[in-house]
């Protein structure tokens, strides 16, 4: 039986904006970070999409194909609070419940109660989908797809957006391959494609129907040959959790005329977010990464490793503002990124470890501030006036959604 549901809101930003006003609803609606002239679209409803406005379009060239297209700012509050109504909703269906992003995730039923687990899968994903209408608004929406492993499970559920239901299975699974391009299988991109093609796979079911040897020897050449081929068949390989590799934050800087001391608070704002984000995770670093976009459109980075592990915001500034110091001026987009993560301290502790651990102390102080009475309540004063340099909700992980701290 298949045992797994995928669940993705659709068109999730431009959705909760249509459904917290309604004045938005049945019109083209653009989502931005920032209400600029060059602002990036990170969402759009699926009646700009009908237009032909795209993710990734600048707000100039959308408003050339849909001159009557709304633009509407960022506002994470809300979609933190769908994502969380989302999420109970389907760990009323098993204990197993995966977030795989901000508005898409995974119920795995062989969890579920035993009265759930013998259940039509169908009538589940339309008690799912009243549900949404009925806890969070009438103007929600999403798909659910059916399948017997997470792969075959998020490819029911694009099969037809918005607000479609759908399941594969070994009967009907050759039938929808027919259908469908080799881009349109999760995981498939150009680059893929490409080596595909070469060992003459034009099509999802000549995928399908190709040997596990030829996968794993001429197309990945690794140990993912292997997991295409099961995967392709319904057999679970994706629940792994690989941990945090990383910590990271950029920034698209609105003008190219700030001066230096601007610039600076601008690292500085960046800097502690990643700190936080680093502490709420109760982990360290050992290096650091920054990277700027010029205005020449060239990408430039700098990075270092510290021989001790690091988590306080004064660490984390000073390295940031020192290896920006080495990258060129002005920038169009900026970047500070933490790695080499630990989950403890350093075991040998060095001759200023009283010192570290007073400052390590002061941050979770004023984290726990922060947190009881909103973001930026205490802050260094060199990154004042940077109130504006919001914190993005990020589409493909929700690892930083759960704010607590220890």
């Amino acid at each position: 039986m298949n045992d797994t549901l995928f669940i993705d809101l659709n068109s999730c930003f431009a959705t909760i904006e249509q459904q917290a006003r309604p004045m938005l609803r049945g019109r083209p609606v653009a989502i931005t970070n920032r209400i600029t002239p060059n602002a990036c679209i990170i969402a759009a409803s699926y009646e700009a999409k009908w237009r032909g406005v795209k993710v990734g379009m600048r707000r100039r060239e959308a408003e050339a194909i849909c001159p009557d297209i709304i633009f509407a700012e960022t506002e994470p509050s809300k979609y933190i609070f769908v994502h969380e109504k989302l999420r109970s909703i389907m760990q009323d269906y098993s204990a197993r419940v995966v977030m795989k992003s901000i508005d898409e995730g995974i119920i795995d039923l062989k969890q579920a109660p035993e009265h759930l687990r013998t259940r039509d899968r169908y009538e589940i994903g339309r008690e799912i989908k009243d549900r949404l209408l009925n806890e969070v608004g009438d103007w929600m929406r999403c798909n659910v797809g059916i399948a017997s492993n997470r792969f075959l499970a998020k490819l029911a559920g694009e099969l037809h957006k918005p607000d479609g239901l759908d399941e594969i299975t070994p009967e009907n699974q050759r039938a929808i391959f027919a259908t469908l391009k080799l881009t349109d299988l999760p995981g498939i991109n150009v680059r893929m494609e490409k080596r595909l093609n070469a060992v003459s796979i034009f099509t999802p079911l000549q995928f399908l129907d190709a040997d596990e040897e030829t996968l794993v020897k001429l197309v990945c050449k690794s140990i993912d040959g292997h997991k295409w081929y099961q995967r392709l068949r319904g057999i679970e390989v994706d629940d792994v959790d690989y941990g945090i590799k990383s910590v990271g934050r950029q920034y698209v800087m609105e003008s190219r005329n700030l001066t230096r001391q601007e610039t600076a608070a601008r690292i500085f704002h960046l800097a502690e977010d990643v700190g936080y984000r680093l502490r709420s995770k109760s982990l360290y670093a050992r290096g650091a990464f920054v990277w700027v976009y010029g205005y020449d459109d060239v990408y430039y980075h700098k990075s270092l490793i510290e021989k001790s592990a690091f988590n306080t915001d004064a660490d984390i500034c000073r390295i940031a503002m020192k290896l920006f110091a080495e990258l060129p001026s002005p920038a169009r987009i900026i970047g500070v990124t933490l790695y080499k993560l630990q989950d403890s301290p350093d075991p040998q502790p060095s001759f200023w470890h009283t010192a570290d651990d007073r400052r390590e102390s002061l941050c979770l102080a004023s984290d726990h501030i922060n947190l009881r009475f909103g973001a930026r309540t205490i802050h260094a004063a060199d990154s004042c006036g940077t109130d504006h340099v919001k914190t993005k909700i990020p589409f493909g992980s929700v690892r930083y959604l759960d704010h607590s701290l220890s």
